[in-house]
């Protein structure tokens, strides 16, 4: 899918890496970074010092197992998506992350609406994804961000305690925390009524 932003003509497209760019050091080490950088920001405070939300590791296994959609703009990736099946009926994004210096183009956006697309192609009817939050105070990006996932259609179903569902990554907080879990209803008439 190709995207062009009206305005300043920046371009970009998105698609999912084949399994072969698990190969590729740089590609890895690019959305790696990118990651990271991102979530060092939107989680500061969140993790211990020198914590990494994934690993090159990580991010390869990811990509040979097809699991990973990159936003790329003249060559250079600019933003990246993981999107899976949970079940037969739905799908899953995660670690979406945007160049933070191309803020604004809706890099973000359209990697979310890819992975909807995504699912719906596969016949899935809704699109969930997690959102780490501090258990006991009040984190600004966290408040951000959930209330732009509402915009776009995204409700709360449930929280859990990340130490219940992901006991190898609770060593590492540096706060006690829950994970949010919102999911979209993919169907036609149920995004008619949540424009």
């Amino acid at each position: 899918m190709e995207f062009e932003e009206s305005g300043d003509r920046t371009m970009f497209a998105i698609e999912f890496l084949p399994a072969a760019s698990a190969a590729d050091a740089k590609v890895v080490a690019t959305i790696t970074g990118l990651i990271n950088s991102v979530y060092l920001t939107s989680e500061d405070g969140l993790w211990l010092d020198g914590a990494l939300r994934t690993t090159e590791a990580e991010v390869a296994a990811l990509i040979r197992a097809s699991e990973f959609a990159a936003a790329v703009s003249e060559g250079v990736i600019v933003g990246s998506v993981r999107i899976q099946r949970l079940d037969a009926l739905t799908g899953e994004f995660g670690m979406l992350a945007a160049d933070p210096e191309r803020r604004g183009l809706g890099i973000g956006r359209e990697l979310v609406a890819f992975a909807e697309e995504w699912a719906r192609h596969h016949g899935l009817a809704s699109m969930q994804l997690e959102v780490l939050a501090p258990r006991t105070w009040v984190h600004p990006s966290k408040v951000f961000l959930l209330q732009w996932y509402e915009r776009i259609g995204y409700r709360h179903i449930r929280t859990g305690a990340l130490e219940e569902s992901h006991p190898d990554l609770a060593p590492l907080l540096a706060t006690p925390c829950d994970f949010a879990v919102y999911r979209k209803d993919l169907s036609a008439r149920a995004n008619h009524a949540h424009p």
